[in-house]
C-alpha cells in the first residue's frame, strides 16, 4: 500500500496512490484524520489496506506523506564511504541529530534557499515512519513498529552547519526535509536493506548507494534511539546518506537558485525539488 497526502499546503487529504490514480480516503471515510499520530493510533492504516476502490487520475499537489511528526530524527555518517569522503572515522555508535518539523516539505515542492547560510547541499536518504508507540524497543521487534518507508532529502546548509560547530540550524531551515512521494508499507518492499538509492542534480548522477551498506541497520537504529526517547506514531527516522554529497567534492558543488534535485529509492519512487529564493516572509 502507498499512502499519500494531497491538496493545497495546510489542507492536505489522505489518499492511496495506485496504478490507476489516487483514491481519496476522505471521500470514503469522512471522519478519517490526517496521516498523523491519531491516524496510526486509531487503526486507520489497517482500514486503508482493505480499500478496493478504483483510483482517479487527479492533477493535484502532493504533500509529505505524514503530517506533524513530533520528531524528525536523522543519522550522521551511517555509510562508511560517506564518512570517508568527509575525512571522518565511521562512528562506533549511531550518531543522531534532529531536524525541526518546520523543515517538512512536499515531494515536489520548492526548497527555499536560506538567507543566513550558503553552501546548500543534498542528501538522499531512506526514511522510516513509525506506526506504533514504543520505548526500549528490542531489535527483534523493531520492524513491528514501522508504518512504512519513504524518501527524504536531508537538505543541509553547510555554512551554518560547520560555522555553528553543531548541526541543528544548518539542518533545520524551512523546507529542508522534502519527503515522499508516498509512505510505502513493508509488504510492498520486503527487506528494507536491499534497496538502491540515487540523487541527481539537474539530471547529473551525484549519489548512488545501497541500503545494505548502512553501518547501523534499521532495527539497530530503532532500538538505539528508543532506549531513552519514546518514539511516537508519525515520527520520522532518516537513516543516513551514501557518498556523493556536494560539499566534499573537489571542487565543492553547492546548490544554486533554479537547480533541481531528484532523490530516488527503489520500490518507493522519487521526489524532485527545485531551489528557489524566498520572497517576503512566507513559510
Amino acid at each position: 500500500m502507498k499512502l499519500i497526502r494531497f491538496g493545497p499546503r495546510g489542507q492536505e487529504r489522505p489518499g492511496l496512490w495506485q496504478s490507476d490514480g489516487i483514491v481519496d480516503l476522505r471521500a470514503l471515510f469522512p471522519d478519517i484524520p490526517d496521516i498523523d499520530e491519531t491516524f496510526f493510533g486509531q487503526g486507520w492504516l489497517q482500514r486503508a489496506v482493505e480499500v478496493k476502490t478504483i483510483g482517479q487520475p487527479l492533477k493535484v499537489r502532493w504533500g509529505p506523506p505524514v503530517a506533524r511528526p513530533s520528531k524528525i530524527i536523522c543519522l550522521g555518517k551511517n555509510y562508511v564511504e560517506h564518512a570517508k569522503e568527509g575525512g571522518f572515522e565511521a562512528p562506533a555508535t549511531p550518531l543522531i541529530f534532529c531536524k525541526s518539523p518546520n523543515t517538512l516539505n512536499g515531494p515536489f515542492d520548492p526548497v527555499l534557499l536560506p538567507r543566513s547560510s550558503g553552501q546548500v547541499d543534498w542528501e538522499v536518504e531512506l526514511a522510516v515512519v513509525i506506526g506504533k508507540r514504543g520505548k526500549r524497543i528490542a531489535k527483534q521487534n523493531a520492524l513491528d513498529h514501522i508504518a512504512g518507508l519513504t524518501v527524504m532529502n536531508d537538505v543541509s546548509g553547510r555554512q551554518a552547519q560547520f560555522a555553528d560547530s553543531q548541526w541543528f540550524r544548518g539542518k533545520s531551515f524551512d523546507t529542508f526535509a522534502p519527503l515522499g512521494p508516498a509512505l510505502v508499507t513493508l509488504d510492498e518492499i520486503g527487506d528494507p536493506h536491499h534497496l538502491r538509492l540515487t540523487a541527481t542534480v539537474n539530471g547529473e548522477l551525484m549519489q548512488e548507494g545501497h541500503t545494505r551498506d548502512l553501518i547501523f541497520d534499521i532495527p539497530t537504529l530503532i532500538a538505539n534511539i528508543s532506549e531513552d526517547i519514546t518514539l511516537l506514531p508519525g515520527d520520522v527516522i532518516s537513516t543516513g546518506t551514501p557518498a556523493g554529497v556536494g560539499i566534499f567534492r573537489n571542487p565543492p558543488v553547492v546548490l544554486q537558485e533554479g537547480d533541481e534535485v531528484e532523490c530516488w529509492v527503489e520500490k518507493i519512487g522519487s521526489i524532485k525539488n527545485r531551489l528557489v529564493r524566498q520572497i517576503g516572509n512566507e513559510p
